[in-house]
C-alpha cells in the first residue's frame, strides 16, 4: 500500500498559478501510474493528468497547455503545476496511484491508493 499526502492548494485569482505536491511513501512497484484528479462541488471526480514511471504523461483536454504534471523520483513526490487558472478549475484535488500502465488513466475507479485532497479555489 502507498500513502499519499497532498499539499499546495489555496485560493488564487483567475490567471494565477499554484503548484500542488503529493508526497508518496511505501512501495509502488517498478511500473506504476500516478494521477491527479479533481472533484468540483456536486460533480463527479475527473482525471486531470497522469504520469507513468517511464515518464510518459497524459492530460485532460481542459488543462492541456496550462497544467504540467511531473515527478521527482529522488523525493518520491508528484507535482502539478497549474498556470492560467480559471474559476472552473475550482475543486478538491487528489493524487492517486496504481500499478501498471497509464492506459485509461482518467478512470478513477482503477486507482487503489488516494490522498486526502487539497482544495483549490479560483476567483474571477
Amino acid at each position: 500500500q502507498v500513502q499519499l499526502v497532498e499539499s499546495g492548494g489555496g485560493s488564487v485569482q483567475a490567471g494565477g498559478s499554484l503548484r500542488l505536491s503529493c508526497a508518496a511513501s511505501g512501495y509502488l512497484s517498478s511500473s506504476f501510474c500516478m494521477g491527479w484528479f479533481r472533484q468540483p462541488p456536486g460533480k463527479v471526480r475527473e482525471g486531470v493528468a497522469a504520469i507513468h514511471s517511464d515518464g510518459g504523461t497524459s492530460y485532460a483536454d481542459s488543462v492541456k497547455g496550462r497544467f504540467t504534471i511531473s515527478r521527482d523520483n529522488a523525493k518520491n513526490t508528484l507535482y502539478l503545476q497549474m498556470n492560467s487558472l480559471k474559476p472552473e478549475d475550482t475543486a478538491m484535488y487528489y493524487c492517486a496511484a496504481r500499478r501498471g500502465t497509464c492506459y485509461g488513466w482518467y478512470n478513477y475507479g482503477t486507482y487503489i491508493d488516494w490522498g486526502q485532497g487539497t482544495q483549490v479555489t479560483v476567483s474571477s
